[in-house]
């Protein structure tokens, strides 16, 4: 089983925009979904309307939630502050892969494994699923 963690621009995705293709992750057999509460707020903030953020609340209600250690990143890896969080908390979670459409930031380390964690967009895992 797949442990997946979302960054928060996945989440944001898969509540603003209900037909997107991120949200065939919530149908996958065999994975199990989680994030962090720093994730869920930062998507939280970024959607505007109130039916947006009712639909992320019922989209995670099933997550489990991990957050960041209070570690420092891997020395090999550069992220800014805000994005260090999700790094950490996907590494605590134990997760198989941390997606994220977060190209700036984490597009250079696309099909890297840090730790225990693979980190991809959510296309690319699709991909590799279908």
């Amino acid at each position: 089983m797949d442990r997946l963690f979302l960054d928060a621009n996945v989440l944001f995705s898969a509540a603003y925009k209900p037909d997107a293709r991120v949200r065939r992750l919530w149908s996958i057999k065999g994975v199990s979904l989680c994030t962090s509460r720093y994730a869920l707020e930062e998507a939280r903030i970024n959607l505007s309307e109130e039916v947006h953020r009712q639909l992320l609340s019922e989209l995670v209600a099933q997550f489990s939630f991990f957050e960041a250690s209070n570690r420092p990143l891997p020395r090999s890896i550069t992220l800014p502050d805000t994005d260090a969080p999700i790094l950490l908390a996907a590494i605590n979670a134990r997760a198989d892969y941390l997606l994220t459409g977060d190209r700036q930031h984490f597009g250079r380390y696309y099909g890297s494994k840090i730790e225990s964690v693979t980190i991809m967009s959510p296309a690319q895992y699709l991909k590799n699923r279908e």
